[in-house]
């Protein structure tokens, strides 16, 4: 994967792309064990199963569906509750956890441990 880390990139934008460089060129998800990958915008969070061997997105979930009224935290947990039980009706139990560069913390934090508490092993 190459990236292009651009000179009017922030600091913090060009240090997040590097390490989703670094990150990606050691993890790999299949069908059997998809990529759990988990995006964060100001106001969303967005999480896909990607198998990356055939270059497909098994499923996708966002908090655009979701009360806008929850905090930002309270909706990476939907959200992570919601990636689980899709994917138990998909009978995926074991992904590889791709954060994207983000620090494990807050949003990110509170995604993965609901979706370690419905389900998905990783």
């Amino acid at each position: 994967m190459k990236v292009i880390i651009k000179k009017s990139y922030s600091d913090r934008l060009g240090a997040r792309l590097a390490k989703k460089v670094r990150i990606r060129k050691k993890i790999k998800g299949s069908a059997e064990k998809p990529r759990l990958c988990f995006f964060r915008s100001l106001s969303n969070v967005y999480a896909q199963l990607i198998d990356d061997v055939n270059h497909k997105t098994i499923l996708s979930v966002s908090s655009l569906d979701f009360d806008k009224k929850s905090s930002l935290k309270d909706m990476a947990t939907q959200v992570g509750k919601l990636v689980a039980e899709k994917a138990k009706t998909a009978k995926i139990t074991d992904v590889v956890f791709d954060r994207n560069g983000f620090v494990y913390h807050g949003r990110v934090k509170a995604f993965a441990d609901a979706a370690r508490e419905n389900g998905l092993k990783f």
